[in-house]
């Protein structure tokens, strides 16, 4: 993996985990806390930068594979996924990671492609209901 991978001028390149569409990620050290910008077509979604490494290891601490159960910010997730806990109060944030209102959600259908890719989890790519574990 290249150092200069993930900045605004070389963004990752990602797919979800279904292969359906296609988004960009960089790290975005301007703010005073770094944060994930993600661009799905016209829509960009913030997440904290922390989401990575506390999600990685919470995957680790748990062992086996986790659904993602990726949902909008107004959608209720599924108990005991990815999604779920990237806006649990019971998580290192103590709640979401994703940072702009009415863009919350999502979760767990953009931040595990960006882990596969840099080597943190195992992820699955089937047609839906796909699962990631830590490496």
């Amino acid at each position: 993996m290249s150092t200069d991978k993930g900045t605004k001028d070389n963004p990752w390149a990602l797919k979800t985990a279904p292969g359906t569409a296609e988004y960009t990620m960089y790290k975005d050290e301007s703010k005073d806390t770094p944060i994930l910008v993600c661009t799905v077509g016209k829509t960009v979604l913030h997440y904290d930068w922390r989401a990575i490494e506390d999600l990685h290891q919470m995957l680790k601490q748990h062992g086996d594979w986790m659904e993602l159960g990726a949902a909008d910010e107004l959608k209720e997730p599924k108990e005991g996924t990815v999604e779920a806990w990237g806006r649990s109060a019971d998580n290192p944030m103590g709640g979401w990671y994703g940072l702009k209102k009415g863009f919350r959600g999502r979760f767990g259908m953009y931040l595990p492609p960006l882990m596969e890719e840099l080597g943190l989890v195992e992820l699955e790519h089937n047609a839906k209901n796909n699962r990631m574990r830590a490496k």
